[in-house]
């Protein structure tokens, strides 16, 4: 039993960190190709997306998947990323 938790609890980290690495793969393209940061049209995925990411996170802990830290750490991660990555658009 104690191996299939650890088997699920891997596969929702793994399901987790490539949600959030698709928001980012999503925001850069928005970023490079669309729009600028300031954007309404842009804040609003960048809202929405972050959004969804985090019930999905909540969900996890609920479930007992992943820990409140884990999750909160992914969401961090994540906005730091996204935060170089408007930077970096700002600075073109």
């Amino acid at each position: 039993m104690m191996d299939k938790q650890i088997d699920h609890r891997e596969e929702a980290v793994k399901l987790l960190k490539e949600d959030a690495k698709r928001i980012l793969q999503l925001i850069k393209v928005q970023m490079d190709n669309l729009t600028l940061p300031q954007c309404p049209a842009y804040e609003e995925v960048l809202d929405t997306q972050m959004y969804g990411l985090s019930r999905e996170i909540n969900f996890a802990v609920r479930l007992g998947l992943i820990d409140r830290a884990e999750g909160q750490s992914l969401l961090n991660t994540l906005e730091k990323e996204l935060s170089v990555l408007h930077e970096l658009s700002t600075s073109k």
